[in-house]
């Protein structure tokens, strides 16, 4: 049986430009330079890219730009998440009849529903494609919904095209849990880390990895990845320290950061949609001193 393993999965941003509008020239220079710089998958588009600020039409119109844009040379996720599940299963179902190759989703956005709605939501958006599923498991960001190890056994047995988790809760005592349970069922089920804390997730079994710090510094992630996957997780630990440093530095700065220090390694993408705010002047020019004191920034690529 084929597994389909994304690998490290770069998630770019969505550039805009000063109006606000989604700004499709950067955006095919954005895709080029993630494609240049080792991502073996692109996920389009994730929280990173503020999918939640877009709506369904412009999220699909970016499936279809990247999916002509990449042309087959890397696979492409498509997250589909929503709070309604016809609208995330008729966005899922579109990205498959343009090509895509996997489908990503989350719990409902707002809603709080029960666990067997949960299960139903999951069950309805799997069942409209016949492409690779992915749940994405993040409770900060989705208000502290929280999944159990029997809700995705259960999903596990219905949904012969559930694929994996993506996990960013850094939870790792329950992933152990629910992935210990899951191989006895399926031993092809894959856990893929949702963010860049690759040495935790690969020594519990993870095969890929999520990274919106790809944007800033590809290259320190491309070394995380490729040491945690020959399962060096002591040599990878300078690597991993140097990621650490480098989502605490941004993260002190909001969403907002990310594009900051975009825009510090010259390749601006613009600002954030509102309700998150662009930082300040001062607020980017302290984040951009701060990124280039890093001494391992030195090795990244300024510009595209």
């Amino acid at each position: 049986m084929s597994v389909f393993t994304p690998g490290l999965v770069h998630t770019p941003v969505t550039p805009f430009t000063t109006d606000l509008k989604i700004d499709y020239s950067r955006y095919e220079q954005l895709l080029e330079f993630h494609l240049a710089q080792g991502a073996q998958s692109l996920a389009i588009t994730m929280h990173a890219g503020e999918s939640v600020s877009l709506t369904d039409q412009e999220q699909r119109a970016q499936f279809a730009f990247a999916t002509k844009q990449v042309n087959g040379r890397v696979p492409l996720l498509a997250h589909v998440s929503d709070s309604g599940t016809t609208i995330a299963l008729e966005r899922a179902q579109y990205a498959e009849s343009i090509g895509m190759q996997a489908v990503i989703c989350t719990t409902p956005y707002y809603w709080t529903p029960p666990a067997p709605m949960i299960l139903e939501h999951f069950l309805q958006v799997s069942q409209a494609v016949k492409l690779p599923f992915f749940v994405f498991y993040s409770p900060d960001e989705m208000g502290g919904i929280t999944l159990s190890t029997d809700l995705i056994l259960k999903l596990v047995d219905q949904r012969p095209n559930f694929s994996g988790m993506i996990d960013a809760s850094l939870d790792w005592q329950f992933m152990i849990n629910i992935i210990s349970n899951v191989w006895r069922k399926k031993p092809e089920f894959q856990l893929l880390s949702g963010n860049e804390y690759m040495v935790s997730a690969g020594a519990i079994g993870a095969t890929s990895m999520l990274s919106g710090l790809s944007a800033i510094a590809p290259k320190l992630i491309k070394e995380l990845y490729t040491i945690c996957r020959t399962e060096k997780y002591v040599q990878a630990r300078q690597a991993q320290e140097n990621v650490a440093a480098l989502l605490f530095l941004i993260n002190q700065y909001g969403f907002g950061g990310l594009k900051s220090a975009m825009h510090a390694m010259g390749r601006d993408c613009g600002s954030p949609r509102p309700p998150h705010d662009p930082l300040s002047p001062s607020q980017h020019q302290t984040l951009s001193q701060s990124l280039h004191a890093l001494p391992f920034m030195s090795k990244e690529p300024q510009g595209w």
